[in-house]
């Protein structure tokens, strides 16, 4: 018994020595939360077959690269956001799906706010208002047709997914609509006589008829125009709109898009308009 007391004395002991020997070490300090960085990079989705709003060219090195009053619109708002720029094309009726999935960042692409549209993204304030819808049809029978009632019965095209086929559907009595993806194939196809009429954005259709001399712009009314806005992912989840708005009435009060119109007036005789893949 005396022996199993001294030994147990002396374990005491030993321990009480390495505890006064040891030093408490610090706990490690949490890592502090890091700050999530905004995304360098601002991708926009457009469709570059509707010139003067978005289209490619060839640069001074002669590399395709995308222009037009939309583009310069994008960039802007970049720059004034601090990132960079990154254009991706695609078919006009594929935008808005493509921006809630999170291809985009946004879309700019004269669209027009619509209750529709209202449902799938969530839109900036106003960044320019276009010449309000006009009617495009062959130079050569352009006397046929002086009244929205002059089309019941022919074809009239519209790009898919755009007010422009609201207006044949509800403006247009007895017009049967044709709609198709990409401008330039109504284009081709009203040229080629496979289409009375096509509906297009006022300064497309100008832009059209000053290029094709077999082509005029219709003496008709088609109503006011509607405001242009930039569309982001509905709910806004990447807090893009108040950057976005900033920018745009920056914008505006420094007249940037009259500038942009210019610009891209200015490229008109090398403008490519490509449909996406």
């Amino acid at each position: 018994m005396k022996k199993i007391i001294a030994l147990v004395l002396a374990l005491v002991m030993v321990l009480a020595l390495c505890a006064c020997g040891a030093k408490e070490e610090a706990a490690p300090a949490a890592p502090a939360a890091e700050e999530a960085e905004a995304p360098a990079t601002l991708i926009l989705g457009t469709s570059a077959d509707y010139a003067p709003f978005e289209f490619m060219y060839p640069d001074e090195s002669g590399e395709m690269v995308y222009g037009g009053i939309d583009v310069s619109v994008a960039k802007y708002i970049a720059e004034y956001t601090g990132k960079e720029l990154q254009v991706e094309n695609m078919g006009f009726d594929y935008l808005l799906a493509s921006l809630q999935k999170g291809d985009f960042d946004m879309v700019i692409a004269a669209m027009e706010v619509t209750d529709e549209r209202l449902n799938a993204a969530d839109f900036s304030d106003p960044y320019y208002t276009d010449y309000p819808p006009m009617v495009l049809v062959k130079a050569d029978k352009a006397a046929e047709y002086t009244t929205l009632e002059s089309f019941d019965g022919k074809s009239v095209g519209a790009q898919t997914a755009t007010t422009k086929e609201d207006i044949v559907k509800n403006d247009m009595p007895g017009a049967n609509l044709v709609s198709l993806q990409v401008v330039t194939d109504l284009v081709n196809q009203l040229v080629n006589d496979k289409l009375d009429a096509i509906v297009l954005d006022g300064a497309v259709a100008l832009q059209y008829a000053e290029t094709n001399t077999d082509l005029v712009v219709a003496e008709c009314d088609l109503g006011e125009a509607y405001p242009y806005c930039v569309a982001v992912a509905k709910g806004d989840p990447k807090g893009l709109l108040p950057g976005i708005n900033e920018a745009i009435a920056d914008m505006l009060a420094n007249d940037k898009v009259t500038e942009f119109i210019a610009e891209a007036d200015a490229l008109g005789d090398v403008a490519v308009e490509v449909s996406a893949e």
